[in-house]
């Protein structure tokens, strides 16, 4: 029995919204996201999940309106903590990161640690809505965690390719507990 899971990285936020909760999307980021309704038009979703974070919840926001479906908040969905204060160089940062998936500053979370909890929400879904398609709001470094617990050669650099892209979407599909495979949606 396949169950489809759409993830869809938020669109783009507002840089000036420092804190990570409230983080609201940019008006460029509102417009992107309802474009995605057209892009979701003609596929049945039975469940849609978010990250409890305001910019994941604005961009499926409009596709959930769309297919009257109640968004269901995960709190283990929700993005990395990187530390309590922002950080400047967040491409070393994220360097070290992928470099040692445990590394993170003494306030903050490590990969590992996000993409534990990311893959156990994961799992119960996947158990819970078996043969269902699934729309999951997430981020770029939560779901590259997800990308990376199934496929290894899923890196630092490969993240970078994709960090810029909002809204960025991945459908996974699964035979119960057992991944098959991804495929990258285009959103143009």
């Amino acid at each position: 029995m396949t169950t489809k899971v759409y993830f869809i990285r938020h669109s783009k936020p507002d840089f000036s919204v420092k804190e990570d909760l409230i983080r609201p999307l940019s008006v460029e980021g509102i417009e992107k996201s309802k474009k995605l309704v057209k892009l979701f038009s003609e596929i049945k979703i039975d469940f849609i999940y978010s990250s409890p974070y305001k910019r994941a919840i604005q961009t499926i926001t409009p596709i959930a309106e769309n297919k009257d479906i109640n968004i269901e908040i995960i709190n283990d969905f929700r993005e990395r903590k990187m530390s309590d204060n922002w950080i400047d160089n967040f491409d070393g940062f994220c360097k070290n990161q992928w470099n040692d998936f445990s590394y993170k500053l003494i306030d903050g979370e490590s990969l590992l640690e996000t993409q534990k909890r990311n893959i156990e929400e994961l799992n119960k879904i996947l158990l819970k809505d078996k043969g269902k398609t699934i729309i999951i709001g997430t981020h770029g470094t939560a779901l590259s965690t997800i990308i990376n617990y199934y496929d290894k050669t899923f890196n630092h650099e490969n993240f970078m390719q994709i960090v810029d892209i909002m809204p960025y979407i991945i459908k996974m599909e699964f035979n119960n507990n057992e991944y098959l495979e991804r495929d990258e949606i285009d959103t143009n």
